[in-house]
């Protein structure tokens, strides 16, 4: 189950130690396996437009670039609600993430594995990205996509989520009855503020 505090947080050992602890866990859950929404299952999936480069190929230390730099180290993520424990020595394919979830003095620590990346170019655009599924222990079962594009024709660069999920495994009944009420509402937040996070970086940059 996952690791729990209120009101503490966990030391850079014990953040370490959580990390080695889940390098063997396996999913949570069967990607293989047909995921209705009759079984819990949700899909969702959000856009949202960065900044704009002179069309073509992303340009070398352009906003693509940076914003690839800050999506790979997960600075995105909002850590008043996610914050992501990692090596970030380690290759982006087959990283292990720890993220601690934060709601109301509560903190989470739930095993991530990142599965897939993407860097994709055609005549039209420029995709680089990847994905993480959960292990055991998570509070969620499922995966997400964390996808950059820019387009060739328009030099519109973006940033898109797109996720599958359904509760997982919790340490206790009222964390699973606070995850059924709070999660949607955390889940909004934290997809807002991840675009808002990058266009930040992109402009403090210039």
């Amino acid at each position: 189950m996952a690791d729990w505090r209120f009101l503490r947080r966990w030391s850079e050992e014990e953040l370490a130690q959580g990390l080695e602890r889940r390098r063997d866990l396996g999913f949570n859950y069967d990607p293989a396996a047909p995921r209705p929404a009759e079984a819990g299952w949700r899909r969702f999936a959000a856009e949202t437009p960065l900044a704009r480069e002179r069309p073509g190929p992303p340009e070398p230390g352009g906003a693509f670039e940076r914003a690839w730099d800050a999506v790979e180290r997960y600075q995105f993520s909002d850590p008043r609600i996610v914050v992501g424990h990692f090596d970030p020595a380690e290759p982006l394919e087959g990283r292990i993430m720890l993220l601690e979830l934060r709601a109301l003095g509560f903190r989470f620590l739930a095993g991530t594995r990142v599965t897939a990346t993407r860097r994709e170019s055609t005549s039209h655009q420029t995709v680089h990205g990847f994905r993480y599924d959960t292990l055991h222990g998570h509070v969620e079962c499922g995966w997400e996509w964390f996808l950059l594009s820019k387009s060739h024709a328009t030099g519109e660069v973006r940033f898109r989520i797109e996720s599958e999920w359904r509760p997982g495994d919790f340490p206790n009944a009222w964390s699973r009855l606070g995850f059924r009420v709070l999660a949607p509402h955390y889940q909004r937040a934290w997809t807002r503020r991840a675009g808002q996070r990058l266009r930040r970086a992109l402009d403090d940059g210039r």
